[in-house]
């Protein structure tokens, strides 16, 4: 039997439920995956709540690791006992086991943990298309990333810096200031305390930046603007602080020709041979050493309802993962 975490209806951490149930078997294309470890991320909350409306009921997660057990009778690619990672629809993560096709699929170097392959398919896929395909940097540039001491910030300031960038990041309390700049920030502001706008104009000599990664959004956004150089590009890719709203094109785009985009990673890694390329960078990082993962927090699995408490309330700081 297959434990799973499930929604009938949105709302807070309660409306998560747990269930026992009887897998089919993997659909021609599918495999079924034991979990090793599953990947928690905001991104799951904005699921759970109805921020990113779901139809209902369904399951929930969207990143694991783990071995394979069954195949389906038409997979080509994978083997019983491959050691697989995942990221992306179908949800279901959460979750002692699973069936998932093949196409998000990638294998999991030997030298890669299942811990740490747990944490990289989002967090580490989203720091690569944000790096290569958004906006792909060049070695000399100073960016800026919010909520750098945060699971994608840590990955990101760590691969913008081995690619040479200057990496301006800002954190939300004086305890993340040294976490930012332990994975690669060279310059931390926490804007709390700080009107960081001033600081970067600061830091850059009055010429601001060309690119601002924004994954916290209502928050930071309008300040953000004020950052960027003309012909910037402000990329908001999350709603931590809540979503962006009544975005005035010719207050805050048009003074300075500004570029603006939303992505989501469905858009660059949308194909297998796109996550393949991506997974192959990532774990390149990973066993060269130009990107570091500490695992800062472990739940069981039925300690779910805690994991998203935590979420909201940012006591995580950094990869977190549940284990079945």
């Amino acid at each position: 039997m297959t434990r799973v975490v499930k929604i009938e209806k949105t709302g807070g951490p309660e409306v998560l439920k747990f269930e026992t149930i009887e897998l089919d078997e993997p659909n021609p294309d599918e495999v079924l995956i034991e979990h090793k470890a599953i990947g928690l991320n905001f991104i799951d909350t904005y699921h759970r709540s109805g921020l990113y409306p779901l139809e209902l009921p369904s399951r929930i997660g969207g990143e694991g690791s783990g071995v394979i057990k069954k195949i389906g009778s038409k997979v080509k690619d994978f083997s019983i006992g491959d050691r697989v990672a995942y990221a992306g629809v179908p949800l279901g993560a959460y979750s002692s086991e699973r069936n998932y096709p093949t196409k998000n699929l990638v294998k999991i170097p030997i030298d890669i943990s299942f811990d740490i392959a747990a944490t990289l398919m989002t967090k580490g896929l989203t720091s690569y298309y944000l790096l290569y395909k958004t906006y792909p940097v060049s070695a000399n540039e100073t960016i800026l990333f919010h909520a750098a001491a945060g699971g994608v910030g840590q990955i990101f300031c760590q691969w913008a810096k081995s690619l040479g960038c200057k990496v301006i990041g800002t954190v939300g309390s004086e305890e993340k200031i040294n976490i930012a700049k332990k994975n690669g920030c060279d310059f931390v502001i926490n804007y709390s305390k700080e009107n960081f706008p001033q600081r970067v104009l600061e830091i850059t000599k009055g010429k601001g930046v060309p690119v601002v990664f924004d994954g916290v959004g209502k928050n930071t956004f309008e300040d953000s603007i004020e950052c960027l150089k003309t012909r910037g590009m402000m990329v908001s890719f999350g709603n931590s602080s809540g979503p962006v709203a009544n975005i005035d094109v010719k207050k805050m785009i048009q003074p300075k020709g500004l570029y603006f985009t939303r992505p989501v990673m469905g858009q660059y890694l949308g194909t297998k041979d796109e996550i393949k390329e991506g997974a192959e960078k990532l774990f390149e990082k990973i066993q060269t050493g130009k990107v570091k993962i500490e695992i800062f927090k472990k739940y069981k699995l039925e300690d779910a309802i805690q994991a998203h408490k935590d979420l909201g309330a940012r006591k995580i700081i950094g990869p977190a993962i549940i284990t079945p």
